[in-house]
């Protein structure tokens, strides 16, 4: 445990609760990556110091306090420029990284795959090669710590033409990742089962929520960025209808002023959320400030461009929430959800928007409500049909491309089958290929 000083500077405009909320968020990053914090500095400023980024005051408290309580590490909520880094760890004697560093650190811990691993890789090298002028990253400091971890790191030299070559083939490896990906989801594009992918702000509760709907024992931890590589398992829909299902995807969670490193090194994992059906955008609404969470988050999403009616807003960890609070309101429940949630005390935030849930994932409330409104909003025109073709006249497996095939059986030259789809489909399937339904 690294003993360890968060600092940062803000506008003068900056009221003090946004300030107390992005201090506390940087506490639990560092915490995150190891570090025990002893104290939080920050400054409020009209234009920051050039030199220092803070007063030569404040950076001089800093050194004392330092001093006096030997800390290791200084870790600075502002993205910090060449001169600033180099200056500030000379004038502290001490390693001083930025919130960008220290989240790729953290990202550096968490990767297990391969694709993981080139994308942290990625970011952390286009992260340095800008600074690698001076001294303003220590690339000799990499005996270990905060700041100094990572795929392939201690292979980093002061030669931006290594690094380049090095960004250059990751890119090229990425791509191929890309590619597979590509494949892999044009066969699932074939298929009439949707993909459904988890997104939201880091510690929203996403894996909670994978773990409770797809029963997949998934690795759950309170530290942030639990979640780096992908997974993509099945969720059946038998309590709402017999034979539904879908393909639920986890995601790595998103941060306010997501640094731009990440998002470009991890277009393979965000190709997941672009082209999936349907979009879960997970609020962790127990918090005092999710509404910024949220803000930010779609954010990202209306970058990569996923069209709004793709979202669903979940807010989660509705069991922290206080019962009599003015934010919540019971739902006014349609007949549908009369119908298939009889009962069901799911409320809805005040809002013109009606793609909204509410559940609490560790207890496994409103999970019902929600793969009812998935079940509406993907398979609202599948009807159940039972009908039978000669054995020769098309294969299962073809038969598995325009519809879910719940019940088969072959009897002497015909195959009977139950499947799922449009009525339209049906209707196209009969005129083309004949046969009769039962």
């Amino acid at each position: 445990m690294e003993k360890s000083i968060l600092v940062g500077m803000f506008d003068t405009r900056k009221q003090g609760y946004e300030i107390d909320y992005i201090m506390e968020e940087l506490e639990q990053l560092t915490r995150s990556a190891g570090g025990d914090v002893v104290k939080v500095f920050f400054q409020k400023r009209n234009a920051p110091d050039k030199k220092y980024l803070l007063g030569k005051g404040k950076a001089t408290e800093i050194k004392n306090f330092a001093y006096a309580k030997h800390i290791d590490l200084v870790v600075f909520y502002n993205q910090l420029t060449n001169i600033q880094q180099r200056n500030l760890e000379r004038f502290f004697d001490l390693k001083v990284i930025d919130r960008t560093r220290l989240i790729l650190d953290i990202f550096a811990t968490r990767a297990r795959s391969l694709e993981g691993k080139l994308q942290v890789e990625l970011a952390q090298h286009l992260y340095l090669l800008p600074r690698l002028t001076g001294k303003g990253v220590e690339l000799s400091r990499l005996g270990g710590g905060i700041g100094t971890r990572g795929p392939g790191e201690t292979k980093l030299e002061s030669d931006r033409r290594r690094i380049k070559k090095r960004i250059s083939i990751i890119n090229k490896r990425l791509v191929r990742v890309i590619k597979n990906r590509n494949i892999q989801r044009k066969n699932r594009d074939e298929f009439p089962i949707p993909v459904v992918s988890l997104v939201g702000y880091t510690s929203a509760g996403k894996s909670t929520l994978f773990k409770t709907m797809t029963g997949e024992n998934v690795f759950i931890s309170t530290k942030m960025f639990s979640t780096l590589d992908p997974l993509l398992r099945r969720v059946d829909l038998n309590e709402i209808e017999r034979g539904f299902y879908f393909l639920l995807s986890d995601t790595v969670g998103f941060i306010r002023q997501m640094p731009s490193e990440l998002l470009k090194s991890f277009r393979a994992t965000l190709e997941e959320m672009i082209h999936a059906d349907i979009v879960l955008h997970v609020i962790d609404i127990s918090r005092p400030d999710y509404l910024n969470q949220k803000k930010e988050v779609e954010k990202v999403l209306e970058e990569i461009k996923i069209p709004e009616d793709r979202i669903i807003d979940v807010y989660n960890k509705m069991d922290l929430l206080d019962p009599d609070s003015t934010d919540v309101i019971e739902m006014k429940k349609d007949p549908e959800y009369e119908k298939w949630n009889s009962g069901n005390q799911s409320r809805f935030q005040k809002g013109d928007s009606e793609s909204e849930v509410f559940v609490s994932a560790t207890q496994g409330r409103g999970i019902v409500v929600l793969k009812k409104v998935l079940f509406l909003k993907y398979f609202k025109d599948f009807k159940r049909f039972s009908f039978a073709i000669p054995r020769d006249l098309k294969s299962l497996n073809s038969i598995r491309n325009w519809a879910i095939v719940t019940h088969h059986d072959r009897k002497g030259d015909w195959l009977h089958l139950e499947v799922l789809c449009s009525k339209e489909k049906m209707i196209k399937f009969k005129e083309k290929f004949g046969g009769y339904i039962k």
